[in-house]
């Protein structure tokens, strides 16, 4: 038994005895989603929604799987598939396309960093960190894996995690147990938890395993927008967390004890003392480099984090990808366990946390047994006012992220990425953040303003050669059929009878229809059906 699976023997009686069932025959993941969320249905008397329509499940699975919205190509050969089994197919090939690891990578970058990570002018441009982990995803590398290798930290790319928090021990620690063990600990930073069994202790023995990290600066490559800085993430042979105490207690002078690092709910790590007489080396400015430590805490972290033992580790992931497809965590929040915060739907988390284990923290096995689910494929109309759905009785309607509405603005005007002429800033400016982060919607005047008057959104569906608006314009199709073009391609729903008939008659009101072809689309843009997935 390796280290990690000793520490974790006392506190992990839950973690193995999912390992024990894991070999019992079972149905499909997705059937056993939907069986035990149908069961609760019964007996909650909760009224669900029924099935989304072709059109709805389209754009839905596109923006979720690949970041985008479909062609019109794309849309109009799913709608006019006959086939019972089209929605697996087409979640099949998504899952295949070179954009999925892409969109995957992005939703796992927004979660380790945020919009606005610390120390922002080392981690700003994170195209060497997104490159490493879409990489990582495109080669469906298991979950447990890279996440080990994002820990070591010792591949290109990978020592961005680390670098946002330099000489920030405390603070690495409350987003390392956050997001990888689904467990708040910045209460216990400064007081004993008053809800819970957090200690101050478990939280200061935590950051005992990132005190030694240092940030060693590369230098810089490239040029313009295009610069990254490289950063080598090196480990000293010594230094230790310092605990003062309560903080309403704090004394003036006081620098604290030192405190050895401590699995979360487990034992001290065991440590060789330094030999007599070490002297570690100085870091100053310019050093690129630091000796590799014979005992490193930072691999005793990762090897105790990814083992499928580890009592918090599978348990956090299953439920922070459930929400990223359904829409809320089964512990909601996500990264919030605790007594105060049980799970809505216990044996659906176990069930969940069982077969990812057992599949060998396989991502993309699992994301494919979520979305096809009936859960996932659920309309998202009904008469609860609870949003994000709290009983998954309907799928959340949700807005598209800076990144996915850039994306479909180009898709829908039929733009290349590189000559669409935006800036991107923009986009994360207005878009960057619109929900509170509890999966709430909360849109304001500036994204309205920019979507109805900004150039950049205008760019996308002016007329240039070979684009949307050109091929409309060429085209010798009557105005009715362009219609249903315009709005399958936007929108991903042919237009209603009503709809049909006032755009054409817009359309057809100017012998030079140029601008009239323009600005209908820029009118579909700047609905809020675009702004969603619906």
């Amino acid at each position: 038994m390796n280290t990690a699976a000793h520490l974790l023997c006392a506190a992990a009686g839950w973690g193995l005895a999912l390992l024990v069932s894991a070999g019992a025959a079972e149905p499909p993941l997705r059937e056993v989603i939907d069986g035990h969320l149908a069961s609760h249905w019964k007996k909650s008397g909760v009224a669900t929604a029924g099935r989304a329509s072709d059109a709805t499940f389209l754009r839905r699975a596109f923006l979720d799987l690949v970041g985008t919205i479909p062609t019109y190509d794309e849309a109009r050969g799913f709608l006019d598939d006959k086939a019972l089994d089209k929605r697996a197919r087409l979640i099949a090939s998504l899952m295949a396309d070179e954009r999925y690891p892409a969109q995957q990578a992005q939703a796992w970058d927004l979660a380790l960093f945020g919009r606005n990570p610390p120390n922002s002018d080392a981690t700003r441009n994170r195209s060497a960190f997104r490159q490493w982990l879409t990489g990582k995803l495109a080669r469906n590398e298991p979950f447990d894996q890279w996440v080990r290798a994002l820990l070591l930290a010792e591949e290109d790319g990978s020592e961005l995690f680390y670098v946002q928090f330099q000489n920030r021990p405390e603070d690495l620690t409350e987003v390392f147990s956050r997001i990888f063990l689904g467990t708040q600990l910045q209460c216990a930073r400064c007081h004993d938890h008053p809800y819970s069994k957090l200690t101050q202790q478990d939280f200061f023995g935590m950051a005992g395993f990132f005190v030694r990290l240092v940030s060693l600066d590369q230098g810089t490559t490239g040029s313009g927008n295009q610069q990254v800085r490289r950063f080598r993430v090196g480990e000293k042979r010594s230094g230790e967390v310092l605990f003062a105490g309560n903080m309403k207690e704090a004394q003036p002078g006081r620098k604290g004890d030192p405190v050895k690092p401590r699995f979360l709910g487990g034992a001290a790590l065991d440590e060789p003392a330094l030999p007599a007489g070490f002297k570690e080396p100085e870091v100053k400015t310019g050093t690129k480099s630091l000796p590799k430590p014979d005992f490193s805490r930072k691999e005793k972290l990762a090897e105790w984090a990814t083992t499928p033992a580890n009592p918090y580790f599978a348990r956090a992931a299953v439920n922070r990808l459930w929400a990223r497809f359904m829409g809320r965590g089964i512990v909601h929040p996500v990264d919030d366990f605790g007594a105060d915060t049980p799970p809505t739907h216990p044996e659906l988390l176990d069930a969940l946390t069982r077969e990812f284990i057992a599949h060998k923290f396989d991502l993309n096995w699992i994301i494919g047994e979520i979305v096809n689910t009936r859960a996932y494929q659920m309309d998202g109309g009904g008469p609860a006012a609870v949003t994000p759905p709290k009983h998954f009785e309907r799928a959340r309607i949700r807005p598209l992220t800076a990144e996915e509405l850039q994306a479909a603005l180009r898709t829908a005007g039929g733009t290349p990425a590189d000559t669409d002429n935006v800036r991107n800033e923009y986009f994360l400016r207005y878009f960057g953040d619109p929900n509170n982060g509890q999966g709430d919607f909360q849109g304001g005047l500036g994204e309205h303003l920019f979507l109805n008057n900004s150039d950049n959104v205008r760019n996308f569906l002016r007329r240039k050669k070979g684009n949307f608006a050109d091929s409309l314009l060429l085209s010798t199709e009557p105005w009715e059929a362009r219609v249903d073009r315009m709005f399958l391609t936007v929108l991903t729903r042919l237009p209603s009878a009503a709809e049909r008939a006032k755009f054409v008659a817009y359309l057809q009101s100017d012998t030079k229809p140029e601008p009239l072809v323009e600005e209908a689309l820029w009118v579909l843009v700047n609905l809020g059906e675009f702004r969603f997935n619906h």
